[in-house]
């Protein structure tokens, strides 16, 4: 009842129950129960077997208890029993149905009722006292039978035959003791013999469930005996839930004659498909060479809507048998336009509302986000599913996923599980680096790295990203290639190769490196730096980093080739020379006009182009008396060094590494003969390269690079791309820049040489995936990458030296040697290492065991023990068992006892551990929780689960809810984020522009929206800077709103593609939990 008051008669007992203060139903029963009630019967619309301790310490001295239900919480049951009742009789078929309904709701109750030692120690006694027959529980078929009354028959000789209690309650917590209910007790014997009679009418017309209760408690129910081998296949099946309820096979997949159907091809496909129906976004990230254009092609096919493919231009080229066109037409993937990433403003001039679905190929190319490539690939997204295909997504830094995540997520108004403000999850790990000097912290700085990186994977690529090695593959769909006749190459350890420095030759080579890493000022290209005017900070901070970027070339020529270092040289001395000489004249030109185009020449390695550009963009002039004097005499500096390492390289007469080169082109085995690919960084290189080949070892040898004609691109096709439509044989040798490096089947060759030192791994893995092709027909693939050493002949020396050179490379460079390896952090000492292992060519070097594995395993049990998977589906939520022995202590440092228990929050799932002799819990990773679970005996036997499991379990569970509160979201304002961001909001939600009404109707809810957008954190960084900067020099309220109209895309107030699901909506479920015992400990 929702209300009532309790009223006291003038009799000592009391007559009316209402819950209140002191007089519960439940105290009444006390009072009745304990004295010398015989029987008890019951008759209520529910009960709830988890609400039975509340009472079962009355009930003690019973001899016999009678619980008839009137209204099952699910009606199904009562509906059966009806239909059968005016059909004259219970049959055994509605008597089962029924059966069954009521252990379904049974079991529903235990999986959700609360967690505590009473609430269990009530649910055994209920199944004691039924296994007894002293309990005895019935189901009325009548569905109408609402009443609730309680009839307690007294011992023989009693004054009174008993008493009834009738009212509101039901046999529940709510209705014994928490709800404001309404119940009169009747002592009148008339009012006992009519109850009496009534129940036992109905009594002889129910259904026995006492039996179903006790089945579903002993060996269904979270209380049921589970063996620790079941708990971990019941972990497997629940964690892995989404991937063994899809579909086993692509519906209307078509595979071409001549393509193979690959079974890990197509499920990546279907992953991706869920991600993309659940995120708006997926990665399909496989490792270099497993085909993901065919995967690509494949999603397609199970998309609705029109498709845009967005791609470098040479992988559009309908002429190559691989590229995007031809693999969607052989596919017969229709309704299909192709663009060039360099055409993107071409794209928005014309009409991109028919797109439903985006393919960007090497999506890595827009890792960073200020950039106007990137401004504009926002806009063609924005509402569209986004497939992003790249090898290495993660690239540089967790940064570089942010961006690309942002293509179909909101930055601040995500729907990743536990992980709705992006911007503020990236800026957290940007923040653990802030403060460690990548030298002087080495180790720290390090391991810290390496756990962004972890933790970008755990908490957001999990959830978006489709990827395998090329060992996952060969390991769990190997059996499925073999049928198909396919199979990997064997890659081979990365060979190292060594030119040899004399010792003046080293000498030079050292202090060259010296004087340009730590006496150069690199001035000439930093005169903002010395100007004394007024200049805008970021012109200065640009002029830094073009400084740094200078000096990376040189360092890298140097490296490079002797030639190249020379030209180098020789321009760097000239163009110093006539800065100085202008200064003398009183003039200083600032470049500043092409500055973006400077950067993409310094990408293009092009240092020559860069020169020119300088020269010819004389755009503005200054006085020289406004600049420092530091400036011409670290100019005049600068120009001595230079002239100091010309005279130095005079004396160095020959070439070490070509002489090297030319040797190992002659003598190696996998090198005599067969089709070669070098690669090289400077086209400087590669054409002195490609001059010295064909000169002194084979005529047939081309060179690619940045500015080659399209008949060199149909040469490179024809001559090493093996599935070229015209193969040719007119070259055997392939001299390239990094042009080629991505996007290119060069896979008539088996063997990739790197001229230089690859110094960011990444391009080594995209540069062998040459290759490294799943459809070549060679049995190994062959790596060599060269190193400068010094003179000598033992084999470990000549590492080490390797090894100290690449060192000194690396730490004369301090903190800009992330420009050198392109933004990945790599320890000097471990480059070497990583260089000449396969590990980083297969993708196997990300330290990370494989989910794969597991998820075969529970396939396994699904697909040869039938019985057993049905068993393990069907266990309940909030299952136990326990773990014995010291082999768990591998997986984590353990205290014992421990709990072990598995959450899950919509799509979240988290585990959690907490041990008797220490506070709070510890969160697990997947791969260590699994260690945990996995008994090393599947015979291992269930041990006893003591009462401290319940104190445990409060523990995880409040670990549990703390890291899954919505108020952790409230605790980082959304709308911190850039500076520009700020800004705009700040002026939007000005006085001025709020109480301005001059607006109309419709301007005002453009104004709301541009503010949400700020809020969600959906504009991306070059619109909301170009904005800030206009709205600087604008106060007008509707020139503002002109301005929003003017520079902010209408694209972008497209609602985003991933569905609106917000975990944190979702309940918090329990669904397992392991004790964690010691081996021969005694719970």
């Amino acid at each position: 009842m929702t209300n009532g008051s309790h009223m006291r008669p003038p009799s000592s007992d009391l007559t009316f129950i209402t819950n209140e203060a002191g007089q519960s139903l439940r105290d009444r029963f006390a009072t009745l129960l304990h004295k010398d009630t015989r029987f008890f019967d019951c008759l209520v619309g529910y009960f709830f077997i988890s609400g039975f301790y509340r009472i079962y310490p009355s009930l003690e001295n019973v001899e016999k208890i009678r619980i008839l239900v009137g209204l099952q919480t699910d009606r199904t049951a009562c509906d059966l029993l009806q239909r059968a009742k005016e059909q004259g009789e219970l049959d055994l078929q509605s008597h089962a149905t029924s059966k069954e309904q009521v252990a379904k709701d049974v079991l529903n109750e235990l999986e959700t009722s609360a967690d505590s030692l009473e609430i269990e120690t009530g649910v055994h006694k209920f199944v004691e006292w039924i296994r007894s027959g002293k309990l005895e529980i019935k189901a009325h078929p009548s569905a109408n039978l609402h009443t609730k009354v309680y009839i307690m028959t007294f011992s023989e000789g009693d004054r009174d035959k008993g008493r009834v209690i009738t009212g509101s309650s039901n046999l529940t917590q709510a209705g014994l003791q928490d709800n404001l209910e309404f119940n009169v007790e009747l002592k009148n014997r008339a009012d006992y013999d009519f109850a009496i009679a009534k129940f036992n009418e109905l009594w002889a017309t129910a259904v026995d469930v006492s039996q179903p209760y006790e089945d579903t408690v002993e060996n269904k129910s979270p209380f049921a005996s589970f063996t620790p081998y079941e708990l971990y296949l019941k972990f497997l099946y629940e964690y892995f839930r989404s991937e063994l309820n899809r579909p086993s096979e692509l519906e209307d997949m078509y595979v071409p004659a001549g393509f193979k159907k690959l079974r890990y091809q197509e499920e990546a496909v279907l992953n991706a498909r869920k991600v993309l129906d659940e995120y708006g976004g997926v990665f399909l990230s496989d490792v270099v060479g497993l085909g993901k254009t065919y995967m690509a092609a494949l999603l397609a096919q199970q998309l609705d809507g029109r498709h845009l493919v967005i791609a470098p231009p040479h992988l559009l080229d309908k002429d190559k048998r691989g590229s995007w066109p031809n693999v969607f037409s052989d596919f017969q993937v229709r309704q299909t336009d192709f663009e060039s990433i360099g055409k993107l403003d071409d794209l928005l001039k014309r009409d991109i509302s028919k797109y439903t679905n985006i393919f960007i190929d090497e999506s890595h190319r827009f890792r960073t986000e200020t950039t106007q490539s990137y401004d504009m690939l926002a806009q063609i997204c924005r509402g569209k599913r986004v497939i992003l295909v790249s090898a290495t997504p993660l690239n540089n830094t967790p940064l570089d996923i942010l961006s690309q995540v942002k293509l179909f997520q909101a930055g601040k108004a995500s729907n990743i599980p536990n992980l709705r403000n992006l911007e503020a999850f990236f800026a957290g790990l940007q923040a653990k680096l802030k403060g460690l000097d990548r030298q002087t912290d080495r180790e720290l700085y390090f391991a810290t790295v390496q756990a962004n990186a972890k933790e970008t994977r755990e908490k957001v690529l999990k959830f978006l990203m489709v990827r395998r090695t090329r060992t996952e593959i060969e390991k769990y769909y190997g059996e499925d290639m073999k049928q198909q006749g396919l199979t990997f190459p064997e890659v081979e350890d990365p060979a190292p190769l060594f030119y040899k420095f004399s010792k003046q030759e080293n000498e030079i080579f050292n202090e060259t490196l010296k004087l340009l890493t730590s006496d150069f000022t690199y001035a000439r290209y930093t005169p903002l730096l010395y100007y004394e005017g007024k200049m805008d900070e970021r012109e200065r901070q640009g002029q830094r980093n073009l400084a740094k970027f200078m000096k990376i070339l040189m360092v890298k020529r140097l490296e490079s080739s002797f030639h190249a270092f020379r030209l180098t040289l020789d321009r760097f001395t000239h163009s110093y020379a006539r800065v100085i000489t202008e200064f003398k004249k009183g003039n200083v030109y600032i470049s500043k006009k092409h500055i973006g185009k400077i950067f993409d020449l310094l990408e293009q390695d092009d240092s020559e182009g860069i020169e020119r550009l300088l020269e010819q963009d004389k755009a503005e002039r200054l006085d020289a008396k406004e600049f420092s004097a530091d400036f011409i005499n670290h100019l005049k500096a600068d120009y001595r060094t230079l002239r100091r390492i010309k005279e130095m390289w005079a004396n160095i007469r020959r070439d070490p590494k070509w002489i090297a080169f030319r040797d190992v082109l002659k003598t190696e085995r996998h090198l005599k003969k067969g089709k070669l690919i070098i690669f090289t960084e400077s086209q400087e290189t590669a054409g002195y390269l490609t001059d010295c080949i064909r000169a002194e070892v084979e005529p047939k040898t081309l060179m690619f690079c940045g500015n080659s004609s399209e008949a060199d691109h149909r040469a490179v096709i024809d001559n090493f791309d093996g599935n070229a439509f015209q193969p040719s044989n007119d070259y055997r040798i392939l001299v390239s820049t990094e042009v080629l490096s991505e996007g290119v089947n060069l896979h008539r060759s088996n063997v990739v040489i790197n001229y230089d030192i690859p110094w960011n791994p990444t391009r080594l893995i995209q540069r062998v995936g040459r290759v490294n092709r799943v459809d070549t027909h060679f049995d190994a693939i062959y790596t060599y990458n060269f190193f400068p050493t010094e003179e000598g002949n033992d084999a470990i020396k000549l590492r080490e030296s390797a090894e100290a050179r690449i060192h000194a490379f690396i730490e004369m460079l301090g903190a800009d040697a992330r420009l050198l390896t392109e933004g990945e952090e790599v320890k000097s000492h471990d480059l070497f290492a990583k260089l000449t292992s396969k590990k980083i060519i297969t993708g196997e070097d990300e330290d990370e065991e494989s989910e794969l594995e597991y998820l075969a395993e529970i396939r396994t049990v699904r697909d040869q023990q039938p019985e057993l998977f049905a068993r393990i589906k069907r266990l309940p939520k909030k299952a136990r068992s326990t773990r014995t022995g010291l082999a768990v202590q591998d997986a984590v440092a353990l205290r014992f006892p421990s709990l072990l228990t598995y959450f899950r929050q919509g799509n979240l799932d988290k585990f959690y551990l907490a041990a008797q002799d220490s506070a709070g819990a510890v969160e697990l990773d997947f791969l260590t929780t699994v260690k945990v679970l996995k008994p090393a005996d599947p015979a291992e036997k269930r041990q006893t689960i003591p009462p401290d499991f319940y104190g445990l379990l409060d523990r995880n569970k409040d670990a549990f809810a703390a890291a899954t509160s919505p108020e952790n979201d409230d605790a980082i304002p959304r709308h911190k984020g850039g500076a520009n961001d700020a800004y705009i909001l700040k002026r939007l939600k000005a006085r001025e522009i709020r109480h301005y009404h001059g607006f109309t109707d419709d301007d005002e809810e453009y104004i709301r929206n541009v503010i949400q957008l700020l809020i969600d954190g959906s504009l991306p960084k070059p619109t909301t800077k170009k904005v800030a900067e206009a709205l600087k020099r604008e106060v007008e309220p509707l020139k503002v709103l002109g301005i929003l109209r003017r520079d902010i895309s209408a694209l972008f107030f497209q609602s985003a593609r991933a569905q609106l699901t917000h975990h944190s909506l979702s309940p918090r479920e329990v669904i397992l939990s392991s004790w964690i015992v010691k081996e021969g400990a005694s719970s």
